[in-house]
């Protein structure tokens, strides 16, 4: 069964984010033994993905030779006409999230949707009850501000799946979000 996912990582004090957009913070981190394989062994299960422009943009500015998420359908939602990433099955999209959401879980063909971000976005989508859980890799950091890993309240509940230990003091959660925490509950 397709689940929509959102795979983030964030500050002790839930930013995505600094205060200037740059994720320089989160890099130390990804030396961390067994972040790359857990990260990979994640990508494995996803089928297609949805990112914001400014995501998209971030990407677009990395410098990259190729496109990081070959073999995946990606959306980004955007309302202007961005650069095409070379090699990358893309479409840019105005749509609504809900319009946009049955496409993709076509498009993952049994796999998952990943929600890579930013929170605005992924919050269009657990307003309309389309996240299924939430991935949230935790960064012994404090920024003090920035971007909020989701700028709302989630309807429902989070249920705790599952925790995952990794050097450093980074840890990730793993939360079955709204309905579908109920479902497991009942």
């Amino acid at each position: 069964m397709t689940r929509t996912q959102y795979y983030v990582a964030a500050s002790i004090d839930g930013y995505i984010a600094d205060p200037a957009g740059s994720l320089d913070w989160l890099t130390p981190f990804e030396e961390v033994p067994g972040v790359t394989a857990h990260f990979e062994g994640f990508l494995e299960g996803v089928g297609a993905i949805a990112m914001g422009a400014s995501t998209y943009e971030f990407l677009l500015g990395m410098g990259m030779d190729e496109w990081p998420y070959p073999h995946r359908r990606t959306w980004v939602f955007t309302h202007r006409d961005l650069p095409r990433f070379p090699g990358a099955d893309l479409e840019l999209t105005a749509e609504d999230v809900g319009a946009v959401h049955a496409r993709m879980a076509v498009a993952a063909a049994g796999r998952n949707i990943w929600l890579v971000g930013g929170g605005g976005l992924v919050a269009q989508f657990a307003a309309l009850g389309l996240l299924d859980e939430l991935w949230l890799g935790v960064v012994p950091v404090v920024l003090g501000g920035g971007a909020p890993v989701l700028p709302l309240r989630l309807p429902g509940n989070l249920t705790l799946e599952d925790v995952t230990r990794f050097g450093a003091g980074f840890l990730e959660l793993r939360y079955r979000v709204g309905a579908a925490a109920a479902e497991g509950e009942a």
